[in-house]
């Protein structure tokens, strides 16, 4: 998965960039269909803002986490992509399982 990483009114640093990496790699382990995603941390103020785009098969996800600390403004971002995630990949699955549980029983009334 490649992550673009931008900073505004902020210096995105190693450690940033290291913390955001690892956490991302989370979304890889429910779903390993991600391509790329972009991540855009904001400063406003006292706030923190991290927000993210994520572009799987077939769909993109976004989302965005408004804290007093970056970490946490991260760690909040991606729990809201990781229930995303599981619930794509999950209607992905229920779809394909319908599908052909709906062929099988054709064969059978035939």
């Amino acid at each position: 998965m490649q992550i673009n990483l931008t900073g505004h009114h902020i210096e995105v640093t190693d450690s940033l960039r290291d913390y955001v990496n690892e956490k991302m790699t989370r979304l890889e382990r429910h779903f390993d269909k991600v391509s790329n995603t972009h991540v855009i941390l904001t400063v406003e103020n006292v706030r923190h803002k991290a927000e993210a785009t994520v572009h799987m098969s077939g769909h993109d996800i976004f989302a965005t986490c408004t804290e007093d600390d970056m970490y946490a403004a991260i760690d909040g971002l991606v729990d809201k992509l990781d229930r995303q995630v599981k619930k794509h990949k999950e209607k992905i699955t229920n779809h394909l399982h319908h599908k052909h549980n709906n062929d099988f029983s054709l064969e059978e009334a035939e």
